[in-house]
């Protein structure tokens, strides 16, 4: 009987979570012109550069972009990448300290991500020419 209350108690927040998803409005407003630095456990992950009409660029910060757009569908933040087509999907909610991500692609897939504006530039060293 406690498991079947543990289970409907979860039931009913999800409605609220999804309330406090961010939408694609909200999320161009907060991270249009801006270069966001996104962390995982403590470390760095990656920064991803939010231009006009939803194009962005991302890189591990290891300087090497990969230019891509993002779109909303079904609620979430969708992206997609110049070397993969296949739309990686998010949601997003503002946190105290900034935006909190989380992977949407797989139901198993439950890090957060954190991301701040750190008012830094991304390197993007560009192709890699000679051998």
């Amino acid at each position: 009987m406690r498991y079947i209350a543990v289970f409907l108690c979860t039931i009913c927040a999800l409605p609220a979570l999804a309330q406090d998803r961010m939408s694609a409005a909200e999320f161009d407003a907060y991270t249009r012109g801006k270069t966001l630095f996104y962390g995982r456990g403590g470390d760095a992950y990656g920064a991803e550069i939010y231009h006009e009409d939803r194009r962005v660029q991302w890189s591990f910060l290891d300087g090497i972009c990969k230019e891509g757009e993002w779109y909303e569908e079904a609620g979430l933040i969708c992206f997609v990448y110049e070397d993969n087509p296949d739309p990686q999907c998010w949601s997003f909610v503002e946190g105290t300290r900034g935006l909190i991500a989380r992977f949407e692609n797989e139901l198993n897939t439950t890090e957060l991500y954190e991301a701040q504006d750190q008012g830094q530039e991304m390197l993007c060293l560009g192709p890699k020419v000679g051998v």
